[in-house]
């Protein structure tokens, strides 16, 4: 149904981490894009995106949408001053376990649309880990500023409790991609019919030893040795999920039989062709975040790795704990759990359903409520 043409335009600036080609990010853009659209349709509202973007003419090609460089400040400047709002999300921005340089970058942003009088939205953000007592300031600073926060969960709404971000109030959202749809045109990724289950399994690099990439070889060969099954990985972030498929792959081949058969899969950059392969396997074994979001989105049965706090954190949402941590994983009970998801995924997709399906319903709330600001405000 098109848009009424007395409908009020907004132009949004969209800061995150994308253009990176990180499957996970570039599904929360698609996620936030798709919201917006949705949500402005249903109150005569026509929502303009600038995403600020590492890659703005892939960022352009991929997703229709105005896109600037990221980090050229003339374009930063120019893109806020000709806007109406700022989202800064979602995905884990404010944490210094990847970089020092993070917070200060994010908090930057939206501290220059703030200087400029526009407002400006926290959208289903992760908060943490934060290392630095002295990135408090630069987090509260902004917060306070900002005319909507919401996180992805409670644990992140405690941390900018515990940092003095008291008077505002902070809702608690799931990740946008669980509100992700399937694409429309489903045949741009081809897959290969299998005869036998197909495991999804998404790995990262973390440790510098790969001691966890070890660890889950020597549980998959164990499971190979016990079921019949298609092991199919599926990288989130090329190039360096790739690489880390590889290994495992590597470790893994010697130890085929005639039951057992393995791939990696090459799947559009596209985030909606990912959860396509993802809704594709009959269970997903992860690392990467998004990729347990993918899986839960679709309702296959998974088990999670834990890396970080944010893993553990979603999995509670679910009703889930980790199967292991990247310093300890063992190889029976990881064959024991996939097996028995293998044998009644039913059972798990009806434990799982209330969980999920309150979680798709709610991740439509920060659209709700910025698209009603918006409408009230300017």
């Amino acid at each position: 149904m098109g848009m009424a043409s007395n409908s009020t335009t907004f132009r949004i600036v969209i800061s995150g981490y994308y253009g990176f080609s990180n499957s996970g990010d570039e599904a929360v853009l698609r996620s936030i894009l798709l919201a917006l659209q949705e949500q402005g349709e249903q109150a005569n509202v026509k929502i303009v995106p600038i995403v600020l973007s590492n890659d703005p003419a892939s960022t352009t090609a991929m997703y229709g949408v105005e896109a600037m460089p990221r980090m050229h400040p003339a374009s930063l400047w120019k893109a806020i001053k000709s806007a109406d709002a700022l989202i800064s999300g979602g995905g884990s921005l404010l944490q210094d376990a990847t970089s020092k340089k993070t917070i200060p970058y994010y908090t930057g942003v939206i501290k220059l649309a703030q200087w400029l009088g526009k407002p400006t939205f926290i959208y289903a953000q992760g908060l943490g880990p934060v290392n630095s007592r002295a990135m408090f300031p630069l987090i509260k600073s902004t917060m306070k500023k900002s005319r909507y926060i919401s996180v992805r969960d409670e644990q992140s709404a405690q941390l900018l409790r515990n940092i003095g971000v008291v008077q505002q109030p902070i809702e608690v959202v799931p990740d946008p991609v669980m509100g992700m749809p399937l694409p429309d045109q489903q045949t741009a990724w081809k897959v290969i019919e299998q005869d036998k289950p197909v495991i999804g399994v998404s790995v990262r690099f973390w440790r510098s030893d790969r001691q966890e990439l070890t660890a889950i070889a020597e549980a998959l060969i164990k499971l190979i040795n016990k079921r019949s099954v298609h092991i199919r990985f599926l990288p989130f972030h090329t190039p360096d999920d790739v690489e880390a498929s590889r290994y495992v792959h590597d470790l893994i081949a010697p130890h085929l039989n005639d039951h057992a058969t393995i791939e990696i899969a090459h799947v559009e950059d596209d985030p909606q062709q990912m959860l396509l392969a993802v809704s594709l396997c009959d269970v997903l074994f992860g690392m990467r975040l998004h990729a347990l979001i993918y899986a839960a989105n679709r309702r296959v049965p998974l088990l999670g790795l834990s890396y970080d706090p944010k893993i553990d954190q979603f999995l509670e949402r679910i009703g889930s704990v980790p199967v292991g941590t990247t310093e300890q994983l063992d190889a029976d009970q990881f064959t024991e759990q996939m097996v028995q998801l293998l044998d009644d995924k039913a059972k798990w997709k009806t434990e799982k359903e209330p969980y999920i399906s309150q979680l798709i319903e709610q991740s439509q709330k920060p659209a709700q409520q910025l698209i009603e600001f918006l409408r009230q405000n300017i």
